[in-house]
C-alpha cells in the first residue's frame, strides 16, 4: 500500500482511515508512458451517445459495469507489514480489504489497481446486482498500479465500460467517480478535472506519468474504480489521494485510460508487462537532466554513469527530465540507446543496453 506523509495515499482498502509511513518520490527513468495496445480480447461496451449525460444517467449506464473487490490476505507475522494497512479483520488468521474495479470486456476480465490485489491469496467480485463470485488473478503491473482479474460468469452479467481517450481530456471537464469508499458499494460522486499530467508514485516506487487530478470525492475503497467523463466513458482508474487528513481533501489522482488500455491488453495477453529500465534517479538540471542516483548492477552503472553526471541527449536528441523518461518508456528491454552526458565540464557519450525494470 502506497502512502506519503501529507501527500499521496493509495486508496485500496475500505474499513479504517489512516496513513502509513512516508516514502519519498523516486523519479527513475522508468515511468509508464501510454503504449500501443495489443489486440487480445473482444470488448463489447454498451452503446454510448455523443451527448453529455447527467450524473444520474452516467450512474445508470456505468453502475452495472462497476464492481466491488474483496481481497483476502493470509495474516503476516508481527514483524511484517500488511499490504492493506486500512483493511479490516477477517476470519481464521486472514485479513480482508475492499477496493473497486470495472468490467473490461465480455470475456470476464475485471480491471483494478495492483495495490488492491497485491499479496492477496483470493478475491471476490460483487456486481451491482448483488451477485458475488470468486475471481482469479490474470496479472498485475506494479509499475502502473494496474491489475486484471477474471470471473467466470455468463456474458449477460457483464457490462463493460467503454474506454475514452484520456489524451483528449481537458482541465475543467466534468467527471464522475463510482466505487466502494469504506465498503459503501455503488457510491457515486462528481467533480471536474483539476489538472493533467501529474506524476504519482507507483507501488514499486517508480513514477507514473500523466495522472489525471480531480476534485471528485474519492476515499479508501475507491481504488480501481472508474473515473468517467460526461459521456459515460472511462478516462481514468482512481488510484490515489493527496490528503493531510487521510480522507478526501478534494485532491485525487487517476491513471489515464490510454495507459489502462495498453497495460490491460498486455496483462490479458501474457499475464505480465515488461518495462525498459536504465536504473538511475533523476531531477531537472541546469543544462539537462541531473543524475541523482545510480543503482549498482543496472544498465546505467554498467555503462559508467555516475551520480553528478548531467544527461544532455538521448540518441542524439536533447532531452529534459520528462522527455528522457518518456523516451526510455518508449523502448523495450534489450534495446540499446546512446546517452550523451556531461561530467566535470566535459561531454561524453556511452552506449547503454536497457534492462527490464525490477518489480
Amino acid at each position: 500500500m502506497l502512502t506519503r506523509t501529507k501527500t499521496i495515499a493509495a486508496i485500496g482498502a475500505a474499513a479504517l482511515a489512516g496513513g502509513g509511513a512516508g516514502a519519498g518520490v523516486y523519479a527513475a527513468l522508468d515511468s509508464p508512458a501510454p503504449q500501443q495496445a495489443a489486440a487480445s480480447t473482444t470488448r463489447e461496451p454498451a452503446a454510448l451517445t455523443s451527448s453529455t449525460l447527467s450524473v444520474n444517467q452516467i450512474y445508470k449506464q456505468a453502475g452495472p459495469g462497476t464492481v466491488e473487490i474483496t481481497s483476502t490476505t493470509p495474516s503476516t507475522s508481527s514483524g511484517s507489514q500488511s499490504p492493506f494497512p486500512f483493511g479490516r479483520g477477517g476470519q481464521g488468521g486472514e485479513s480482508q480489504a475492499q477496493g473497486s474495479g470495472f468490467v473490461f470486456d465480455t470475456a470476464g476480465h475485471i480491471v483494478t489497481n495492483e495495490h488492491v490485489v497485491d499479496g492477496a491469496s483470493s478475491f471476490k467480485v460483487r456486481f451491482q446486482s448483488g451477485k458475488t463470485v470468486t475471481a482469479t488473478l490474470v496479472g498485475s503491473d506494479p509499475s502502473t498500479d494496474l491489475a486484471v482479474l477474471k470471473v467466470d460468469v455468463p456474458s449477460s452479467d457483464l457490462h463493460p465500460i467503454a474506454l475514452g481517450d484520456s489524451s483528449q481530456v481537458e482541465v475543467g471537464d466534468g467527471v464522475v467517480a463510482i466505487g466502494s469508499p469504506f465498503g459503501l458499494e455503488e457510491s457515486v460522486t462528481s467533480g471536474i478535472v483539476s489538472a493533467l499530467n501529474r506524476k504519482i508514485e507507483a507501488p514499486n516506487q517508480f513514477t507514473i506519468d500523466g495522472a489525471i487530478q480531480t476534485d471528485a470525492a474519492i476515499n479508501h475503497g475507491n481504488s480501481g474504480g472508474p473515473l468517467l467523463d460526461l459521456d459515460g466513458k472511462l478516462i481514468g482508474v482512481n488510484a490515489q489521494i493527496d490528503s493531510e487528513s487521510g480522507g478526501n481533501d478534494g485532491v485525487g489522482f487517476a491513471i489515464p485510460s490510454d495507459t489502462v488500455k495498453s497495460i490491460a491488453a498486455k496483462l490479458i495477453a501474457s499475464g505480465s508487462v515488461q518495462h525498459a529500465y536504465l536504473g538511475v534517479g533523476i531531477q531537472p538540471g541546469t543544462n539537462g537532466v541531473a543524475v541523482t542516483q545510480v543503482n549498482a548492477g543496472t544498465p546505467a552503472a554498467d555503462a559508467g554513469l555516475k551520480v553528478g553526471d548531467t544527461i544532455t541527449k538521448l540518441d542524439g536528441k536533447s532531452v529534459d527530465a520528462d522527455e528522457l523518461r518518456a523516451a526510455i518508456d518508449a523502448k523495450q528491454p534489450g534495446d540499446t540507446v546512446t546517452v550523451t552526458y556531461e561530467r566535470d565540464g566535459q561531454s561524453h557519450t556511452t552506449q547503454v543496453k536497457l534492462g527490464s525494470r525490477p518489480s
